[in-house]
């Protein structure tokens, strides 16, 4: 009777386990994959001017090599990059869409967009050259206006006098961020500029990329001490902010997605936990003639209760063990293989991310472990209730 029972505690602790896992490892890859898309399109620090009150209209700030250098200097910067925004309107024969213009200079960190291309290739940018009319517009984009790499496009932008732009398509990405990849098309700096009426050190601000993701908190602040305090030539004041602060939405959305982890690693650990009482339970029932014949012979009650506990732990190893084992083939097939997709426009991911972190493993099997231990030792409780007169003619 004991065997079927054991089993099925066993395969508890293991689905338990596995499920864990695999929640976690999901999650922590959703939160990777959306926090490189965000800084991808922002950088994890922006400085800007006081004024631009998170509009892509944006009031300009004076960049010199006094602060970049100030800049650059910090502890954890990995690199700086001027940027510029321009909202307009393209036009098509046949149809028009609302866009950013982002203007990117020759420092700009082509990383997340190279490995996003899926057509053409990046703006050759020179400091000396003159300014370039190509851009990189998102497949989006594409597909909406009907645009390929080569085509051109006129762009109109309302302003005193309205302003109208060609610019030639040299390269396409994809994100699957679709909020972003409609939106933003990445330009020569000069072009802004030059439509701004701006001279060329304005700029709407500077991207600051860090080392360390979890250092960004630390670092803005560090940056903010050094630049909060001092005026450009026009005036204006530096104003510091993280990714987190410039797109709060999307950053509650993730913690509430830790929350929701956090409720499915303590039901399924209460679930791997009361199969196992289950089992303890059943293995006692059976073995209560042999507890008797044992309390019979001298042995104390807690000498035979770390008999069963020691058996319990046994088995909980082994769960433990057939979870680990599957929890990592089931990530490991869809790491490499991408077998379960999503639909990109709810989750901003055409298949489901996977992250594998060892310490986040091995805690979970410690804490599954030790939870399922304490809540043996209630039940185990029970063997020191056997009597030896009626446990030996118990049947």
């Amino acid at each position: 009777m004991s065997k079927p029972a054991v089993r099925i505690a066993t395969i508890g602790i293991a689905v338990g386990l596995m499920v864990m896992l695999i929640a976690v490892a999901v999650v922590c890859g959703f939160r990777k994959e959306i926090q490189e898309k965000i800084i991808g399109f922002g950088s994890h620090i922006q400085v800007t001017s006081f004024e631009n009150n998170n509009s892509y209209e944006t009031s300009p700030i004076i960049v010199d090599s006094t602060i970049e250098q100030t800049i650059r200097n910090i502890e954890g910067v990995r690199h700086i990059q001027k940027f510029a925004t321009k909202p307009g309107i393209i036009k098509t024969e046949n149809d028009f869409q609302g866009i950013i213009l982002k203007g990117i200079d020759h420092e700009f960190d082509w990383n997340f967009f190279a490995s996003n291309m899926v057509e053409g290739d990046k703006i050759e940018l020179h400091p000396d050259s003159a300014n370039s009319t190509n851009v990189v517009i998102s497949k989006i984009l594409s597909d909406m206006l009907h645009l390929k790499v080569g085509d051109g496009f006129i762009t109109y932008f309302i302003q005193n006098n309205v302003k109208a732009r060609k610019f030639n398509v040299v390269g396409i990405y994809s994100t699957d961020f679709k909020d972003f990849d409609k939106m933003f098309i990445l330009c020569d700096l000069r072009q802004v500029q030059k439509l701004n009426d701006w001279e060329r050190d304005e700029f709407s601000g500077i991207e600051v990329l860090v080392n360390n993701y979890k250092q960004t908190d630390l670092i803005a602040d560090k940056i903010h001490s050094k630049t909060a305090n001092r005026f450009d030539d026009n005036g204006g004041t530096y104003y510091t902010r993280t990714i987190q602060e410039l797109n709060p939405q999307i950053f509650s959305w993730l913690n509430l997605l830790n929350t929701n982890v956090l409720l499915i690693l303590i039901l399924m650990s209460l679930v791997a936990g009361f199969n196992m009482i289950s089992g303890l339970l059943i293995l006692i029932l059976e073995r209560t003639n042999m507890i008797g014949v044992l309390k019979a012979m001298g042995m104390n009650n807690t000498s035979i209760r770390k008999i069963f506990l020691y058996q319990s732990i046994f088995l909980i190893g082994k769960g433990l063990l057939y979870g680990n084992i599957l929890g990592f083939i089931v990530c490991f097939i869809q790491k490499q293989f991408g077998i379960i997709s999503m639909n990109p426009d709810i989750y901003y991911l055409s298949e489901v991310p996977i992250l594998f972190n060892p310490v986040l493993w091995i805690l979970i099997n410690v804490f599954s472990f030790i939870i399922s231990m304490l809540m043996l030792l209630g039940p185990s409780y029970m063997i020191t209730k056997i009597k030896p007169s009626k446990s030996i003619k118990f049947e």
